[in-house]
């Protein structure tokens, strides 16, 4: 029992003091501020936190490449995120913690900068199978903000009234609009699968186990291409675990990133262990 307690207090207070590994999260779809807002604030005990806004759909950067008639590709943001980092960071090797589209940037990154990587977490990441659906394209055109919500919670007791109010506003934005349908448009058809073999990192794979958006039988599958690769699906869960069930996905993130052989079936947090029901 002490040890158990010992372990516990480690992880919900670490030392105060500590240069911490970097940490670099990389949203999808959603920006950054409502992709981990039920997140950051926990890693950062233990965690040098990185959020680069790689996509700002109203912002100058996305709307002169736009003006440019320039793709928002996966490739585009991939190195827009090496800029970040060699820019505003210079400590690597980088952990990266991807949702959705952000999978696709991390998975490439992880590929063209190997030696600036340590471990990967990939939450319901896209581009490892060859359909997938993106309800936020049609929410979009009808101006169906709630569809679009509705689509990535399982729970929708879970969705935060800000978050609804956020993507309310932002529907009737045109220039955000715009950005957003760009940026599905140029990242939409980039399949990752066949890079996986070449991601030589631990690598974590979650699904929700009722996703709407990326099938979790693709990570299921993919899986078996990462040399380090583990894969978990968490019941009754969305395209958005890390809001869905923060505490699970927050806990579950700390073990990977800093356990000396991570694995999601090897000494998990007692805190995890509440949890039978999960998939491996």
């Amino acid at each position: 029992m002490g040890d158990m307690l010992r372990s516990l207090m480690d992880y919900c207070r670490p030392n105060p003091y500590a240069r911490r590994t970097p940490m670099v999260l990389v949203n999808g779809l959603a920006e950054q501020a409502e992709t981990w807002f039920r997140n950051h604030c926990y890693w950062r005990r233990h965690f040098d936190v990185h959020m680069p806004n790689l996509l700002v759909y109203d912002g100058s950067t996305l709307h002169r490449r736009i003006g440019e008639d320039q793709p928002i590709s996966v490739d585009y943001l991939v190195e827009q995120l090496y800029r970040y980092l060699d820019d505003f960071v210079q400590t690597p090797p980088y952990h990266l913690v991807a949702s959705s589209l952000g999978g696709k940037i991390a998975i490439e990154f992880a590929v063209r900068y190997p030696g600036l990587v340590s471990r990967l977490v990939l939450i319901c990441p896209s581009g490892l199978g060859d359909v997938e659906h993106l309800p936020v394209v049609e929410g979009v055109r009808r101006n169906d903000f709630r569809s679009l919500v509705d689509s990535v919670f399982f729970d929708r007791r879970q969705v935060e009234p800000g978050l609804e109010g956020y993507y309310a506003r932002q529907f009737a934005n045109r220039r955000w609009r715009t950005g957003l349908l760009r940026t599905i448009r140029g990242t939409m058809d980039h399949c990752v699968r066949p890079r996986l073999s070449q991601v030589v990192h631990p690598t974590l794979l979650v699904s929700g186990e009722n996703d709407q958006i990326v099938s979790p039988l693709h990570a299921a599958e993919a899986v078996r291409d990462l040399p380090q690769g583990h894969f978990l699906a968490i019941p009754k869960c969305g395209h958005a675990p890390q809001l869905e069930k923060p505490g699970l996905i927050n806990r579950l993130v700390v073990h990977f990133l800093t356990h000396p052989r991570p694995s999601p079936r090897a000494r998990l947090p007692q805190l995890l262990l509440a949890h039978p029901t999960l998939v491996l």
